[in-house]
C-alpha cells in the first residue's frame, strides 16, 4: 500500500472552532496542498478569511445536506477531514459514498477518512445526579468496540458505519475516528468558542443564571483546543507515515488527564463571571428548567448530564504530549471564553 505524502484533502468543517484551529497546523505543516473546503454560505467573507488561514484553499459551497456534492467531492480526493458535525450522519453516508467509489477505483491504494466525534459515546447517563466515581468504567480506547457502547449514546449512528467501512474486505478506506473530550479555551481561527459554551451562554441570557442539566454532579475529561488540534495533526502525519492504527484499531480518545471538574463547578465559575460584569441577574448555577433541558431530550441528557471517563491510550502510542492544557487548565481559561462567547451573543 503506497501513502502519498503531499495528499488532496477534502475538509468538512474547516470555519468551525476545531476545524479551523486544526487548518492553522495544517498550513504550518503542510503548506501548498489541494484543499478543497466545503462552506456553507460562501460569504466573499468566509473565503478570505480561509485563504488568509490557508493561501490556495479552494471552497466548494455547499451544507452537510449536499449529498451529490459530497459524494463528487470525497470521490475526488486521497483524504477527508470532517471536523463539521459528530451527529449528522446524512453527511457521513454520503462521504462514504464517495469514499466507497474511490475505494472501488484505486484498489490496493485505499482513500483515507478522518472523522472527529465525540466522548458522548461513552456517558453513563447520570442525569447530574451524584455517582460514586468508583462504579463509572474509565474507557480506554484500546480495545474500544462501538457497538458495546450504549447503544442510545450520541454519535453511534455516524461512528459504527465509518468503522464498518474500514473493516470491510471489499474496496475498505482507511478509517480514523477521533472522540474528543470537553474542548475548551479560546480559538485562534475563525469560530473561537465551542458550541456547548455557546449554549450555555445563550441559556445564561435567557434565564439571567447559568445553569446544569440536572443537579449537575456530572464531569468529563477535558483539553484544549489547540491540543485538540495538534491530535489531529499528530494522527493525520502518522497516518500519511503508515503508522497510525486504523479500521477496528483506529479510535483514538483526545483527552488528558487534567482534573475533571462537575459541571456545577466551572458553570458556578461562569455564573459569577457573568454575574460580577453585572450581564447576569444571579451568581452561581442551579439546575435549569426542564423548558431548557427537555427540548434536547435525551440527546441533552447523555451528552450534558452524564459521566464520560476516558483513556486515551492510543495518542500516548504517537507520543502526544498536551502542552496547552497543562499551560491552560479548563477553570482558568473559562473566564476569557466565556467573554468571548457572550460578544457572540
Amino acid at each position: 500500500m503506497s501513502y502519498n505524502m503531499k495528499p488532496s484533502i477534502f475538509f468538512l468543517g474547516a470555519t468551525g472552532y476545531l476545524g479551523s484551529e486544526f487548518l492553522i497546523l495544517l498550513a504550518r505543516d503542510f503548506p501548498g496542498l489541494q484543499v478543497k473546503a466545503l462552506v456553507r454560505n460562501a460569504t466573499p467573507e468566509k473565503v478570505a478569511q480561509l485563504e488568509k488561514i490557508y493561501p490556495g484553499i479552494t471552497v466548494v459551497e455547499g451544507t452537510l445536506e449536499d449529498d451529490a456534492v459530497i459524494q463528487e467531492q470525497a470521490q475526488s480526493v486521497d483524504v477527508v477531514i470532517n471536523t463539521a458535525s459528530s451527529d449528522h450522519s446524512p453527511s457521513v453516508k454520503s462521504t462514504l459514498a464517495g469514499l466507497n467509489k474511490s475505494a472501488a477505483a484505486r484498489p490496493g491504494n485505499p482513500p483515507l477518512y478522518i472523522h472527529i466525534s465525540g466522548c458522548g459515546i461513552i456517558s453513563d447517563d447520570a442525569r447530574g445526579e451524584d455517582v460514586d466515581h468508583a462504579t463509572i468504567p474509565v474507557v480506554s480506547d484500546i480495545g474500544l468496540d462501538l457497538k458495546k457502547c450504549p447503544p442510545t449514546n450520541t454519535h453511534l449512528d455516524s461512528d459504527i458505519p465509518i468503522v464498518e467501512a474500514g473493516t470491510r474486505k471489499e474496496n475498505p478506506i482507511r478509517s480514523i475516528i477521533i472522540f474528543p473530550a470537553q474542548i475548551y479555551g479560546v480559538g485562534s481561527g475563525i469560530q473561537k468558542n465551542t458550541l456547548w459554551l455557546r449554549f450555555f451562554t445563550d441559556f445564561a441570557k435567557k434565564l439571567g443564571y447559568v445553569g446544569t442539566w440536572g443537579k449537575g454532579y456530572n464531569s468529563m475529561n477535558n483539553l484544549h483546543v489547540k491540543d485538540c488540534a495538534n491530535a489531529i495533526l499528530l494522527v493525520f502525519k502518522a497516518a500519511l507515515e503508515g503508522r497510525a492504527e486504523e479500521g477496528a484499531e483506529g479510535l483514538y480518545f483526545a483527552a488528558t488527564d487534567a482534573p475533571r471538574i462537575p459541571y456545577r463547578e466551572w458553570t458556578k465559575v461562569m455564573g459569577d463571571h457573568l454575574h460580577a460584569q453585572g450581564l447576569i441577574e444571579h451568581p452561581g448555577t442551579r439546575p435549569m428548567p426542564d423548558e431548557v433541558v427537555e427540548p434536547l431530550g435525551h440527546y441533552g441528557w447523555s451528552l450534558l448530564g452524564g459521566n464520560q471517563f476516558a483513556k486515551p491510550e492510543r495518542l500516548a502510542r504517537l507520543g502526544w504530549i498536551p502542552t496547552e492544557t497543562l499551560r491552560q487548565p479548563l477553570l482558568e481559561a473559562l473566564p476569557a471564553a466565556v467573554d468571548e462567547a457572550w460578544k457572540s451573543l
